[in-house]
């Protein structure tokens, strides 16, 4: 039985002078399971991206990097294929990134169920870019829409199987208001929440855009800030407008509001044990996941 996780971070640029911080795992079956298959990824699959950091350096740094990567990963994808005929010039232009989102969806294929001809006859460098493609309009909708405090980071493995779903009563663990050095579950499914989808507006809402959360596996996120509590809640109020002007859709799936796969916010699985006065500065200069180990 674990109790406890620890992240080390390291310099990325020599993976030494590395710190590690300790959080204590939550006493709830999610957080148990978790750690569970937490503690088979390690040991078998390569954290997907080490350096996913977000909230780094100035607003117009973070907008730079982010608008030149997601750039760079189209271009790989046209050069093998004519796919994608949007660039992102304007990090705050929603609608090319859920075009680009919407691309993701379909060339890539449904969790864990690659069949489309495109993925099948794409070399690895292009599945990957167009894996790459999602986490990086993500990362450009979270810059967006935060300010430059908002430090966070995400921990995926590569090619790690989301065979695991919650149940109806684990959707009581959701939170909605995300705290200062905590670890939540995070997302897995190939599409967007309902929360997601009403963030973003997204007019591309159909069967393959729309899924709950409902599979999950060893990914989390670490927020090191608080959410602004009045932003929270005008985003629970958007979320509710955007269930009743497309309440056709959802309950054509029997999704009536207040049903569970409509839930908001995430699961926490684990605490900061101690918050170290100088905890942005230590992680802002050790920008890589170096190891997760459980305890």
């Amino acid at each position: 039985m674990f109790s406890k996780i620890l992240i080390e971070y390291a310099d990325p640029n020599n993976l030494v002078n590395s710190c590690s911080l300790t959080f204590n795992l939550r006493n709830h079956n999610i957080a148990k399971k978790w750690a569970n298959v937490v503690s088979i990824a390690i040991k078998k699959y390569p954290i997907d991206d080490p350096g996913r950091f977000y909230g780094i350096g100035s607003k117009e740094q973070q907008i730079s990097r982010a608008v030149t990567k997601i750039n760079q990963t189209i271009n790989e994808i046209n050069a093998f294929e004519p796919l994608i005929n949007r660039m992102v010039t304007d990090i705050n232009d929603q609608d090319t990134l859920n075009y680009l989102h919407h691309i993701f969806e379909v060339y890539h294929g449904l969790l864990d169920q690659q069949t489309h001809e495109f993925w099948q006859r794409a070399p690895d460098n292009i599945r990957r870019a167009l894996a790459n493609l999602n986490t990086q309009v993500h990362e450009c909708e979270d810059i967006g829409r935060t300010n430059v405090t908002n430090l966070a980071h995400i921990v995926t493995w590569y090619r790690l199987k989301k065979y695991l779903t919650l149940d109806d009563n684990d959707y009581s663990l959701f939170e909605d208001v995300a705290k200062k050095g905590t670890i939540y579950l995070h997302y897995v499914e190939i599409g967007k929440t309902l929360e997601d989808l009403s963030v973003d507006n997204d007019q591309y809402i159909h069967d393959g855009a729309f899924k709950p959360f409902r599979h999950y596996s060893a990914d989390f996120y670490v927020k090191y800030y608080d959410d602004d509590e009045l932003a929270v809640k005008n985003k629970l109020a958007n979320i509710k407008d955007y269930y009743e002007n497309n309440k056709e859709f959802f309950l054509s799936k029997n999704l009536q509001w207040g049903h569970p796969y409509l839930t908001s916010g995430a699961i926490p699985l684990a605490d900061l044990d101690i918050v170290p006065n100088d905890l942005i500065d230590k992680i802002e200069k050790r920008q890589w996941v170096k190891s997760v180990i459980l305890i």
